[in-house]
């Protein structure tokens, strides 16, 4: 089993919380839709660089976004 299969749904469950589309999310990644809808479906791995766009969009916790806790930290606290 792949390593990121933890996180591709929180790529989703951010997205939406945030009620973004995956065009305005692939736009902000400089991709298109269908390579960023393989990321949320897992097909593919999403390039590090642009978890960390997601990060800073979302203003999440590196860590949460990977799967590796599950309460959401903020990356910029107030």
């Amino acid at each position: 089993m792949r390593q990121y299969i933890r996180y591709y749904p929180r790529l989703r469950d951010m997205r939406e919380d945030h009620d973004l589309t995956q065009t305005q999310i692939a736009e902000v990644l400089g991709t298109v839709q269908t390579q960023y809808s393989k990321y949320e479906q897992g097909i593919q791995e999403i390039p590090f660089h642009h978890v960390i766009t997601l990060a800073k969009l979302y203003n999440i916790s590196l860590d949460y976004l990977a799967g590796l806790i599950d309460e959401p930290k903020p990356l910029f606290p107030k």
